[in-house]
């Protein structure tokens, strides 16, 4: 499989706010849905969802990571969804758009931080 990624990802949990912006259409926009992230990058997040949120939903994300006291605010718009287990549990893939500088830089910084961590103590 060939890998299209633009960044490196931080495979981590972490805590997500996700506020539907648009293009939900079971679900209201301002709709706030609190989920759990996978893993993380500048450019983008897998986030495990209880609702399916349709290809290009725009989506107001706050994330809360490990190790951060602060909450890093982010836009996102989905580009693929998978199906764990029906009606219960979701992955989507979400694509970073429109992102303050700011939060990319605290994302950037806070990925190295850890990758650096992980590869001064591997295991």
């Amino acid at each position: 499989m060939d890998e299209r990624r633009r960044a490196k990802r931080l495979v981590e949990d972490g805590e997500v706010t996700i506020t539907i912006v648009a293009g939900g259409k079971k679900y209201p926009k301002g709709k706030v849905i609190y989920n759990t992230c996978k893993d993380i990058s500048v450019s983008g997040a897998k986030i495990q969802s209880n609702i399916f949120l349709p290809i290009d939903t725009l989506l107001k994300i706050d994330f809360r990571l490990k190790n951060l006291q602060e909450m890093i605010g982010a836009m996102g718009k989905v580009k693929w969804i998978k199906i764990i287990c029906e009606d219960e549990s979701y992955d989507a893939g979400v694509e970073f758009v429109n992102t303050p500088q700011e939060a990319i830089e605290k994302l950037s910084t806070y990925i190295a931080w850890k990758q650096k961590l992980k590869g001064a103590h591997p295991g």
